[in-house]
């Protein structure tokens, strides 16, 4: 009788440690986890679509400056050179090395849509003011889609720091994933210089 009931205590002990382990949260997290970053790596690959049209577009106005489209040109090489693969969400070195090549590419992106504003003729182009909108309501899609990819990290993060799902996280290895950082941030904390004169 006394075995009988220290048996069944023992499986209840072991259910109620299997039900608060989070496994199965893990299992679901990490996979929306792929999910999002899926979506982010989308919007960067159709960022990297539309750079050929605005550069060639740019291009056909002969007084632009050259310089810009190049940085613009080799952004985006760097940029889409970095193979992504699911190892790189756990890596922090190789997710900040892709992080900065794709902050590189949306800079080189913003300093060419400035230059733009100067000339006239290319801002009357049509294919060029269709490319730059599309361009915009990509970087808002980047946003969203980096956006969730925090939330769903963070998510994950907490799982694999909170009791009793540390254990299980310790148990089989899922580490704390990286997330979105700033590279510049001392640089963003500066406020801009705002000058209205002329130069």
């Amino acid at each position: 009788m006394k075995s009988r009931i220290l048996s069944w205590l023992i499986v209840g002990f072991v259910s109620a440690l299997l039900t608060g382990c989070g496994y199965n949260d893990f299992q679901r997290l990490d996979e929306q986890t792929k999910s999002a970053w899926s979506e982010v790596l989308n919007q960067y690959q159709r960022r990297a679509d539309l750079v050929p049209n605005i550069v060639a577009t740019v291009k056909g106005e002969a007084a632009f400056e050259q310089d810009t489209l190049t940085k613009v040109i080799e952004a985006r090489a760097k940029a889409t050179s970095i193979q992504v693969t699911p190892e790189t969400l756990n890596d922090p070195a190789a997710f900040s090395k892709f992080q900065a090549a794709q902050g590189e590419l949306g800079s080189a992106l913003s300093r060419l849509m400035v230059v733009s504003e100067r000339y006239p003729d290319l801002k009357a182009n049509k294919g060029f003011s269709d490319l730059r909108v599309q361009l915009e309501g990509t970087e808002n899609r980047i946003t969203v889609a980096r956006n969730r990819y925090i939330q769903t990290v963070q998510e994950y993060n907490v799982l694999a720091r909170s009791f009793p799902s540390n254990l299980t996280a310790m148990v089989f290895s899922y580490n704390v994933k990286p997330n979105f950082s700033v590279q510049n941030e001392a640089q963003i904390s500066v406020p801009p210089t705002v000058s209205f004169d002329k130069k």
